[in-house]
């Protein structure tokens, strides 16, 4: 088990669910990770819901308002990435040209928020964290444990990521392609794959949130007996684990994974 209280610049911090359905969206991932959950009221029968492992917040979700719903938003998952100063990145992400969706703006006592859609058309959040930092356990089953780039353009997206966040970069070879990692003190905290033309072209460049598992195919009959439907079958990745990349009942698009690197005695 690995606690965590605060988190440096540039590195993922917390994982957001926007959910055409909260409450099934609820029922689902809280039955698939057996988390827990805090529903906090954020207006009349809507709800900000903590989702926790053994009683620490791990990720959230919330309901989609019903006007992005028509317009045909779909359920998303949003990535968080620690900043020492939001309004400082949103002058800069702008300059290397990112479009700025919602912020800079506080979010009452729990800190300041800028989400962007950065040149490659890759949405994130940028979050400078007070009295909430991020997610309070790393590296554990059943919590955020990776976080990956698609995207058309590598370069365009390393480019833009290593001058915004200081971010370093390496690329190698990885089953039958190029992989980078982006490191931050020489620590790999997230990685990045090329969308070749073998990638539907309705599927924009994004952020994947894989969520770590005890049991890859385990954690896949579970999830299509709660409704989910798998996008990407099990796959085994040398040196790293096995993966599937699962659709919620709402639409939304995760990532589960069986690292090799990490011991079930976590769980």
């Amino acid at each position: 088990m690995s606690k965590i209280e605060n988190y440096l610049h540039g590195t993922f911090c917390w994982s957001e669910l926007c959910s055409h359905n909260w409450k099934e969206g609820k029922a689902f991932y809280t039955s698939l990770f057996n988390w827990g959950y805090d529903d906090q009221p954020i207006g009349e029968n809507l709800y900000y819901t903590m989702l926790q492992k053994q009683g620490d917040d791990i990720a959230a979700m919330y309901e989609m308002d019903q006007e992005q719903v028509t317009a045909g938003v779909p359920s998303y998952w949003l990535a968080y990435i620690t900043v020492d100063n939001v309004d400082e990145c949103a002058l800069k992400a702008k300059s290397l040209g990112a479009e700025i969706i919602a912020g800079p703006h506080d979010v009452m006592d729990a800190g300041r928020i800028l989400m962007i859609k950065d040149p490659g058309g890759a949405t994130v959040a940028l979050w400078q964290g007070s009295a909430h930092k991020g997610c309070k356990r790393v590296e554990e089953l059943n919590t955020p444990y990776w976080y990956e780039m698609a995207t058309r353009d590598t370069k365009v997206s390393k480019d833009f990521y290593c001058s915004l966040l200081g971010w370093q970069s390496e690329t190698k070879p990885m089953d039958n392609m190029q992989y980078t990692l982006f490191l931050v003190n020489g620590k790999p905290i997230a990685g990045m794959l090329e969308m070749t033309k073998e990638w539907p072209a309705d599927i924009p460049a994004h952020w994947m949130i894989y969520f770590a598992v005890e049991n890859c195919d385990t954690a896949i009959k579970k999830a299509v007996e709660l409704g989910g439907q798998v996008c990407v079958p099990a796959t085994d990745v040398p040196d790293v684990g096995r993966f599937c990349v699962i659709c919620d009942p709402q639409g939304a698009v995760f990532s589960v994974i069986q690292p090799d690197m990490l011991s079930s005695s976590l769980a």
